[in-house]
C-alpha cells in the first residue's frame, strides 16, 4: 500500500459500531457473520488507522439488558478507548429496530411510545457525553407512513418540533457541551419518510426555540437515493453553517440504500464532495457510516473498512492536485468563475438603476453567444480524477 495513502488518526475518519460489525442480515437472507463485540471492533478501527468510533445505544448495550450488563458493556468499552486513544466523536439513539417503534419514535401515534422514545433518547445522551461525544445524531428512519391517512403530517412535525426543543432544554440545564445533528433520508424503511432531504431539515431546523443546537448529518447515499446532487445538498448545508456531521458511503442512483464503501458508486460525486469538504471550511469528522457486503468474511470487512479511508486519501490528494494545476486555474477563469465570487450590486439600487450598461446598453445577443468553457474545465476534473491530469 502507498505510504500517503495510509490513514492517520489526523486525518478524522471514524466508524460506526454497526458498520464493521454488521452481520450481513438483510430481508431476504439471515446474517452471514458473527457478532462482534464492540471492544474488538474499537481494536480493529485503531489498527486500521482510525481516530473515532461511534455507536447507537442498541450496539453497545443491547436492547433490554440489566443494569449489570450494561455496566460491564460501557466498561469494556471504555477500557478499549483507552488502550486504544480511539474518541467518540458522535452517538446516536436506535428508535428503529424493536417492534415497539415501527410506527416511530418522536411521531409514533402513541403518546406512551413518544415518551418512552424521548427517555431512551436522553439516557444514552447521558453515556454519549460522559464518553466525550460532542456531536449527537438523529436518524428517523421510521418517522413516517406508507399510506396518507396514517400520519397527520403538520401534527407529526408538531411532534418531532416538541421532541427536539425537550432535547435541547435538557442539555442546556445539565450544561453539555453538545449538538444535535438531523440525518434526513427519503424512503425506506418507511416508504415516506419525514425530514426526506437536507433542505426539509434545514427549515425544519429555523422552526426550533433553539435553532443554533441543531444542525444535519448528510448521508452521501440518502441524497442521491432521492436523486438529487450529494455535494451541493451538502455545500448547503455548509453555507448555512449547520453541516455538523457527515455520512461518507456509496450509492449507485435511485434505488434503495446500498451503503456501499466510499468512492464505490458515483466516484465523480464522491471526487467532488471530496474537493468541498477539503476547500470549504468542514473541520468535523469524515466518518463513514457503510455496510461490508454480506459476502465478505472477516478480512473482506477490513479491507472494505481500509478502503473507504484509502478512496478518500486517494480523492483528496487527486482534488488538491486539480486545484492546483495551471490550466485548471486559466479554465476556472474562461468560466468566469472569478466573477461569481464577485457581488452584483455591491453600488446597490441606485447605482444598479443609474448604471446604463446593465440593462439599457446591455447586448443580450451578445452575452448570449458567449461560450462558458465548461466542457474543458469538466474534462481536466475527470483526467485528474482518472489520474492523468
Amino acid at each position: 500500500m502507498t505510504e500517503r495513502f495510509t490513514p492517520t488518526p489526523g486525518d478524522r475518519f471514524s466508524f460506526g459500531l454497526w458498520t464493521v460489525g454488521w452481520q450481513g442480515r438483510d430481508p431476504f437472507g439471515d446474517a452471514t457473520r458473527p457478532p462482534s463485540d464492540p471492544a474488538d471492533t474499537v481494536r480493529l478501527l485503531a489498527d486500521l488507522g482510525a481516530y473515532g468510533v461511534t455507536f447507537h445505544d442498541d450496539d453497545l448495550i443491547p436492547f433490554g439488558a440489566s443494569d449489570t450488563e450494561r455496566d460491564i458493556r460501557v466498561k469494556g468499552f471504555r477500557r478499549a478507548l483507552d488502550e486504544t486513544g480511539l474518541v467518540v466523536p458522535m452517538a446516536t439513539t436506535n428508535l428503529f429496530t424493536h417492534p415497539v417503534f415501527k410506527d416511530g419514535g418522536f411521531t409514533a401515534n402513541d403518546r406512551d411510545i413518544r415518551r418512552y422514545a424521548l427517555r431512551k433518547t436522553i439516557r444514552n445522551i447521558d453515556l454519549a457525553v460522559s464518553l466525550g461525544a460532542r456531536i449527537y445524531v438523529a436518524w428517523g428512519g421510521r418517522e413516517g407512513a406508507e399510506s396518507g391517512a396514517a400520519k397527520d403530517v403538520p401534527l407529526a412535525l408538531d411532534r418531532m418540533r416538541e421532541a427536539f426543543d425537550l432535547l435541547g432544554e435538557y442539555v442546556t440545564e445539565q450544561g453539555y457541551d453538545l449538538r444535535f445533528a438531523i440525518e434526513p433520508k427519503p424512503n425506506e424503511p418507511r416508504g415516506d419518510i419525514l425530514l426526506p432531504t437536507v433542505g426539509h431539515a434545514l427549515a425544519f431546523i429555523a422552526q426550533l426555540a433553539r435553532p443554533e443546537l441543531y444542525g444535519v448529518n448528510p448521508e452521501v447515499g440518502h441524497e442521491q437515493m432521492a436523486g438529487l446532487n450529494a455535494p451541493h445538498s451538502i455545500a448547503q448545508a455548509l453555507w448555512s453553517g449547520k453541516l455538523f456531521h457527515i455520512d461518507l458511503n456509496g450509492q449507485s442512483g435511485i434505488k434503495y440504500d446500498q451503503d456501499l464503501r466510499f468512492g464505490a458508486g458515483d466516484l465523480r460525486a464522491a471526487f467532488w464532495l471530496v474537493d468541498l469538504l477539503e476547500t470549504g471550511g468542514y473541520d468535523g469528522p469524515r466518518h463513514f457510516d457503510f455496510k461490508p457486503p454480506r459476502t465478505e468474511g472477516a478480512d473482506g470487512v477490513r479491507a472494505s473498512a481500509a478502503g473507504c479511508m484509502r478512496n478518500y486519501l486517494i480523492l483528496r490528494e487527486r482534488a488538491a492536485e486539480f486545484r492546483a494545476d495551471p490550466r485548471v486555474r486559466a479554465a476556472l477563469r474562461a468560466a468566469r468563475l472569478d466573477e461569481l465570487a464577485l457581488p452584483t450590486a455591491a453600488d446597490g439600487l441606485a447605482g444598479l438603476f443609474a448604471d446604463r450598461a446593465a440593462y439599457e446598453e446591455f447586448d443580450a445577443v451578445a452575452a448570449g453567444e458567449r461560450g462558458m468553457a465548461f466542457e474543458a474545465l469538466d474534462q481536466l476534473a475527470l483526467e485528474h480524477l482518472l489520474g492523468v491530469g
